[in-house]
């Protein structure tokens, strides 16, 4: 049985259980592409915050991509998991091979998301980390490594439903995570959507520019003198 009419839906739900951060200067809510968005751009509307993107790419080891050796992010932010390449003696050509395809892939998609707005900053802020589900955590965990090197105040995952064993890995890496349903047994995040259709890159170029135009109309005016 869904428990979302859509992302949308479970984005609004979301921000209900994220009051606590609403209205503070110090919140920048960013969300995983592509299904991660529609999600959080509800959260920011709820919450009165700032909205982006944070694209991250797991770097697979060669023949098994499911095994992550790393992770390339926003930003230019690369996390080495020296223990996979350590245990694979992976060569330090390969690693480089693999990371700069996935580099082109991060660059790529976030010039078609935010064009030519500057990245949101991150240093010493409340950053909310948001996708549509989880199912492992594994795109999620690269991403808190990769948030950790701006030097955030705080990190926060937050999603709408997931497995709870992710939830609990993920409690050790963040500093809170919000899971609003851990449904069991979970098989995929999408089972619990009546409609999980896929959101491409017009949808997330769309969904920021709307952001972008209505904290433009909440900024205060400048003063005449």
């Amino acid at each position: 049985m869904a428990l979302f009419r859509n992302r949308i839906d479970a984005g609004k739900r979301l921000a209900v259980d994220l009051a606590g951060y609403a209205e503070r200067a110090d919140v920048v809510v960013l969300g995983l592409p592509r299904g991660g968005i529609p999600v959080a751009e509800q959260v920011a509307v709820g919450l009165g915050a700032t909205l982006d993107v944070f694209v991250v790419r797991k770097v697979g080891v060669p023949g098994h991509e499911e095994l992550a050796m790393g992770a390339v992010a926003s930003g230019g932010v690369r996390v080495v998991n020296r223990e996979v390449l350590d245990d694979l003696a992976v060569d330090d050509e390969t690693f480089r091979r693999a990371v700069e395809r996935e580099r082109a892939e991060v660059e790529r998609r976030e010039r078609r998301y935010r064009g030519d707005r500057e990245p949101a900053e991150l240093a010493d802020k409340i950053v909310i980390l948001i996708d549509d589900g989880l199912a492992t955590g594994a795109s999620m965990h690269a991403a808190v490594e990769a948030v950790r090197v701006h030097r955030p105040a705080r990190i926060v995952i937050a999603v709408p439903v997931a497995s709870r064993a992710a939830c609990d890995e993920l409690r050790s890496l963040a500093d809170a995570v919000i899971c609003a349903t851990t449904p069991e047994p979970f098989f995929a995040v999408g089972q619990w959507y009546e409609d999980f259709s896929p959101t491409t890159d017009d949808n997330v170029r769309q969904a920021l520019a709307r952001h972008g135009r209505q904290e433009e109309r909440l900024e205060p005016s400048a003063p005449n003198i």
